[in-house]
């Protein structure tokens, strides 16, 4: 059950790591503020460490992993390009990126709780990941 429920949540949280990068390559080609451009690269880069981490864990239990859901990355992808192509600001991108913050986190702590009998080196990794998200939503605040 341990192991189980180990994997379980560390492949959502590649999901999610996968996802917030995606989505913030989505945006940054529009970015106009430099803090901002540095705020969401930081994290970008954030979330790539993450993911090393995660695919070592994996690799030892044999996992490949798990993407976003496609249907999820797309509705992300045309989300932000309508709302870009309507509004290309920094206060739209901070939308953005306020919104997919807190879907991680609400996600990302349902899997917390779903999968209680994972290691505690999963679970790190998940609350590592969820203040991540956390804290880029704060960041988001100042461009809203």
């Amino acid at each position: 059950m341990i192991e189980q429920d180990t994997i379980k949540l560390l492949r959502e949280c590649d999901a999610g790591v996968k996802m917030g990068v995606s989505s913030i390559e989505d945006v940054l080609g529009s970015v106009t503020s430099d803090r901002l451009e540095k705020i969401l690269t930081d994290c970008k880069e954030e979330h790539e460490k993450l993911d090393r981490e995660l695919q070592e864990i994996l690799d030892k239990f044999n996992d490949d992993g798990k993407e976003p859901a496609a249907i999820a990355k797309g509705m992300s992808w045309m989300k932000t390009n309508m709302k870009l192509a309507m509004n290309e600001t920094d206060a739209t991108i901070a939308d953005l990126m306020t919104d997919g913050c807190n879907m991680g986190v609400k996600s990302l702590n349902k899997y917390l709780n779903k999968y209680e009998a994972a290691d505690e080196v999963s679970k790190d990794i998940t609350k590592r990941l969820i203040n991540l998200e956390e804290k880029l939503a704060v960041d988001m605040r100042g461009y809203l």
